[in-house]
């Protein structure tokens, strides 16, 4: 959801503006903007999944700082995950400094104090959810805050917040979107302790977390056709009777809900113009689907209509796709 475009507000009203609503929706903080005389330029977008916020800022340089003076003037205490989409972000904590590109990610602990800044154009995504839910002891989270890159888990997190963000319209608004918002918290739960000392939490949060994480590393696998259950119980050091087993306890087949979500990517890029130019045979190979009967018969159980006609309902006026004569 729009909260701000600056496009809209005068330039002598433009940085006023976006602290009020930076301050409005994430807490206390301090912003100094880039080149403030060549004017800036900020979107800022604002969904909710139950616990959790996730934002999207986009626009000029900037550099947005919190220190524990600021966490007083406000009840809010918060851990947050920040991700940039464009550009480069720097992050800094308790002299720990870090480059946060595509491929990356930041924890930030409010009350901890924090800075983050980009230069030129840039966009950040980042979700925020109070401290109190994520059940881990305060010094637990911030002795994770330098360790991030270690993480196995980081790289599954990062997958989930740019596929939530993608579809963040649609899905905030989905029946779903609470259960979302805990997955996510739980993947962040397994990426702090991942990669603190405390075996007994660790141990705990990885067997609580487990489900979440198969999940979530299938999800950033679905296009891979090797994709197996073997490959993915030896991706979570586990045999495959307790991943099927895994999967039957939170009460779900495991071949499927992986079917279901790799029919969904291909009715979804059926249906989008930058696709427009594939065979539908291409499609179903980028996800998964290697028999071409197989998935156009899975597609018509699914959707009651055929690949083809899927397509030609949604196609682009006046453009003829490759399978189409």
């Amino acid at each position: 959801m729009l909260v701000l475009d600056t496009e809209d507000i005068s330039a002598a009203d433009r940085i006023e503006a976006f602290h009020a609503v930076a301050v409005g929706e994430s807490g206390s903080c301090s912003v100094e903007q880039e080149h403030p005389e060549a004017g800036i330029r900020k979107r800022l977008e604002v969904w909710n999944f139950g616990p959790l916020t996730l934002f999207s800022t986009r626009g000029s340089g900037m550099r947005i700082w919190r220190t524990p003076r600021h966490s007083r003037f406000d009840s809010m205490n918060t851990v947050s995950i920040i991700t940039q989409s464009h550009g480069t972000g720097a992050f800094t904590w308790n002299g720990h400094q870090q480059h946060v590109g595509p491929d990356a990610l930041a924890l930030a602990h409010k009350t901890a104090g924090y800075e983050y800044a980009w230069s030129g154009a840039g966009q950040s995504v980042a979700f925020m959810v109070d401290t109190e839910r994520l059940g881990l002891p305060e010094h637990l989270v911030r002795s994770a805050i330098p360790l991030l890159e270690h993480s196995a888990v980081a790289p599954l997190l990062l997958h989930h917040i740019r596929s939530l963000h993608r579809r963040a319209d649609q899905l905030s608004n989905d029946p779903g979107a609470e259960a979302l918002g805990s997955a996510t918290l739980e993947l962040t739960r397994a990426l702090i302790v991942s990669v603190t000392t405390d075996e007994h939490t660790r141990r705990s949060v990885a067997q609580n977390t487990l489900l979440t994480r198969v999940l979530a590393f299938i999800r950033a696998h679905l296009t891979d056709p090797g994709l197996t259950p073997q490959s993915i119980a030896a991706a979570h050091n586990i045999s495959v009777r307790t991943l099927y087993r895994l999967c039957e306890q939170g009460g779900l087949s495991l071949e499927k809900w992986i079917i279901r979500r790799r029919l969904e990517g291909t009715r979804r890029d059926l249906a989008t113009p930058e696709h427009a130019h594939r065979t539908i045979e291409a499609v179903a190979r980028s996800w998964g689907f290697t028999n071409p009967a197989h998935f156009s018969r899975r597609f018509h159980q699914t959707y009651g209509a055929t690949p083809r006609q899927w397509r030609r309902l949604h196609r682009p006026t006046g453009f003829s796709p490759p399978d189409v004569p």
